[in-house]
């Protein structure tokens, strides 16, 4: 491909380009500050996005590189297709000759494709997706003879990213990372991963990047052709990057040493993603003589809100420092509202929300953050209830999330025995080696004798047409559904629901999992039995949640945002509705527990992404109860609401003690973990951190039927076949009818002996 330049950048004030005329002094200092290390240290809401795509569009107008000579590197395929359009709009057709302007895979993977024999794969290598992984990780458990509960495929999954994300070969692991996984033989999986990776001519999205790493490490050739092609290296968001980014960055950019990373060391908020803040803070000791440029005028939020979050954030001390400032007038103090628990919260955010919907604010316009994704339940509900349409961005509503899905199906099959789409959605959830062909037999005969799924698949379990361990396990799952209701009526709903849990496996499923989205099934699942403790039934619980699925506004009105903090980076709202912070909630206790004060840090950088998504006005609230697993728990308010400035904030309390009665105990010579260790006394709250989650689909309002004992599974009456008649079997053969009990056959098969077989499987033979 031709590239093209442009004649020449047209300039106003002398030798400043228009574009960057427009920028403010350090912005233009970025832009134009083209040789050597760069660290352009931007602030929220600074305008980093404008100074990054101006400095590229510098770069090519004013004839320092073609474009095919400059390496732009972004974390998502969307800001990769905002920038090419946005320096398109400076220069033109020019940015169609920028083949390395993509993500950091994308650009590996063009990379690999030219040099994949270099280890040992073809050009035309496949990229596997996550499912095909699991797959041929559970071949390599079954063939070391390995109890998938035992060692999981997931948790094999989760090591494998989080080794490729360091930079780790299989001969890199220590002895630590070999035991991580069933008991020391991590390294041998890892290795045996590989092996059968490559026999396939793959690679997994962690290997385009380590692949390529170990071809710059091991043909030096290779890596100076890169050296010498690229004169200029941006990255975005640099305090994302993770070990093997930054190794993979650094090897290419120590000749020319013309780097310019972009990033904001106080937003680092993804070390579970293998994200190290320490990347950004020692670029200047990666790169002697660099330029550090500091974006600090804000174009978002207010004086006030800026303040607060800037107050909060310098109790950290793992950062470089900036001040935000801005133009904008000083606007609303940031509110801090105690409650007395999260139904109140929600009803409190409710009302906050209708009140700016009364003055003429847009519901588009208003956001609530959570810390955790089963927060979103209290909101949910309680909008329904007042008719306020929301939209939940980044995952699923509540009730649509997988496991939520998983618990209701139990439920629903309590209830209601008829529900085919339930029962065959968890006959087999946890795995019980109940296959399609068994669940094909259930629905074939099913459909014969006018059966409901569950029905039919007891009386099968009673014969021999499914394989013996099939039978076993659906009898064994159908004796659970049939005391399951019958203790549905003299326990509550939430009672019911942990009982299932733990009774039929799922719980324990989850558990053996080890990763961090498990954890946030578990805490969602508690999260649903803390929901059914408010009703009566399992009728009415199960009501309430199919009018709560039905209740879609349309696409095109107004909706409040609800969504995670992390979800929340890089957007922004004129109202902003943070709850939930309480120790043990926010922090998270969990990430306290895991990474000790590395991990308190990076949750005071996730309270400060979060309040400065606020343009206009913000509110903190926190709950001094929450009913966790079942049981009432004290609160305590967060250590951050502490740290806020109190000239930027206004206290209000609903209840007695609240916020002020956290200040009037707290001392700065406080151990800053000591509230920790007493709030986890108090609360065992859950802290985890997301959900996998698919798609529910909507199930009309359940009415409660009699409950129905093991009577009503039984099978319609058909008519007898003779004694003595030879029939025959589809999997059996030729047979004689010798006994008849009910639609039951005992026959004496040719071929197979003698056998329990149900009559609509055999017909009277010619």
């Amino acid at each position: 491909m031709t590239d093209h330049l442009p004649p020449s950048a047209p300039t106003r004030n002398g030798d400043i380009p228009a574009y960057a005329a427009r920028l403010n002094p350090p912005q233009k200092d970025a832009v134009l500050t083209t040789e050597g290390p760069v660290l352009m240290l931007a602030g929220a809401g600074t305008g980093k996005t404008a100074a990054l795509t101006a400095r590229l569009a510098h770069l090519v107008a004013m004839r320092k590189a073609w474009p095919s000579e400059i390496l732009c590197v972004t974390f998502t395929n969307k800001a990769a297709r905002e920038m090419r359009e946005r320096v398109g709009q400076h220069i033109g057709p020019s940015v169609e000759g920028m083949p390395w302007l993509g993500t950091f895979h994308s650009i590996a993977a063009k990379m690999l494709r030219r040099h994949a024999e270099l280890v040992g794969l073809q050009s035309n290598y496949t990229i596997i997706d996550t499912d095909d992984q699991l797959r041929l990780i559970k071949q390599l458990i079954r063939d070391a003879e390995l109890d998938e509960k035992r060692w999981p495929p997931r948790q094999l999954a989760g090591l494998l990213d989080q080794w490729k994300n360091r930079g780790l070969n299989p001969g890199d692991l220590d002895a630590v990372d070999n035991e991580a996984y069933a008991n020391g033989r991590g390294q041998e999986f890892y290795r045996k991963y590989q092996d059968r990776l490559k026999a396939l001519n793959a690679c997994d999205f962690g290997d385009l990047l380590l692949h390529v790493l170990n071809i710059f490490r091991q043909h030096h050739d290779v890596l100076d052709q890169y050296r010498k092609r690229f004169k200029y290296i941006l990255v975005d968001e640099y305090q994302d990057t993770n070990a093997v980014q930054y190794l993979w960055l650094r090897l290419l950019a120590q000749e020319r040493k013309n780097i310019c990373v972009v990033g904001d060391d106080d937003q680092s908020i993804y070390s579970w993603r293998g994200a190290e803040v320490a990347n950004i803070l020692r670029f200047d000791r990666d790169f002697p003589g660099a330029k550090v440029i500091k974006l600090e005028q804000n174009y978002r939020s207010t004086p006030q809100i800026l303040a607060a979050a800037s107050g909060l954030i310098d109790a950290n001390s793992q950062r470089l420092g900036k001040t935000l400032w801005t133009e904008i007038p000083n606007g609303d103090k940031v509110r801090v509202i105690g409650v007395w628990d999260a139904p109140e919260e929600a009803r409190r955010v409710g009302e906050e929300i209708e009140r700016l919907e009364r003055e003429g604010s847009p519901l588009d316009e208003i956001a609530i953050l959570v810390r955790a994704q089963y927060q979103t339940r209290e909101f949910e509900d309680r909008f329904i209830q007042i008719g306020l349409n929301y939209r939940i961005i980044g995952g699923f509503r509540f009730y649509e999330r997988a496991e939520i899905r998983d618990a209701l199906a139990y439920l629903r099959v309590i209830a209601q025995p008829a529900d085919d789409l339930a029962f065959e959605r968890i006959y087999n959830q946890p795995k019980r080696g109940l296959g399609a062909k068994t669940l094909e037999k259930m629905y074939q005969y099913a459909r014969a004798a006018n059966l409901p799924l569950a029905a039919a698949s007891l009386q099968l379990a009673d014969s021999d047409e499914l394989p013996k361990r099939a039978g076993n396990t659906i009898a064994a799952l159908m004796r659970e559904f049939l005391r399951w209701r019958e203790m549905e009526p003299n326990v509550t709903p939430s009672e019911l629901l942990r009982t299932v849990l733990d009774e039929s496996g799922y719980s324990a499923m989850l558990e053996a999992e080890r990763s961090t989205e498990a954890a946030g099934r578990i805490e969602n699942l508690s999260e649903l039995a803390r929901a059914m403790e408010e009703y009566e039934t399992l009728g009415d619980f199960l009501e309430h949640v199919s009018l709560v699925m039905d209740n879609d506004a349309s696409p095109d009105e107004e909706k409040v945002t609800i969504m995670t903090m992390h979800a929340a980076k890089g957007l922004e709202f004129n109202n902003v509705f943070l709850p939930g912070w309480e120790e043990g909630v926010f922090p998270s206790q969990r990430s306290l527990d895991e990474g000790g004060l590395a991990s308190l840090e990076e949750e005071r950088r996730l309270a400060y992404v979060a309040i400065t998504r606020a343009r206009r006005r913000c509110t903190i609230l926190h709950a001094a109860n929450r009913r966790i697993y079942g049981q009432w728990t004290s609160s305590i308010p967060s250590r951050f609401i502490e740290e806020l400035p109190d000239e930027h904030i206004d206290q209000e309390t609903t209840m007695t003690g609240g916020a002020s009665l956290w200040r009037a105990n707290w001392s700065e010579a406080d151990d800053p973990f000591a509230h920790v260790s007493n709030a986890r006394s108090q609360t065992r709250g859950p802290g985890f951190q997301r959900a996998l989650s698919s798609g529910y689909s909507k199930q009309p309002a359940v009415v409660k039927e009699p409950r129905r004992s093991a009577a009503s599974f039984a099978a319609k009456p058909r008519q007898d076949i003779a004694l003595g008649a030879r029939v025959f079997h589809d999997k059996f053969g030729y047979g004689t009818v010798m006994s008849q009990e009910g639609n039951k056959l005992e026959i004496n098969f040719e071929q197979a002996g003698t056998k329990r077989v149900i009559d609509s499987f055999v017909t009277l033979a010619d």
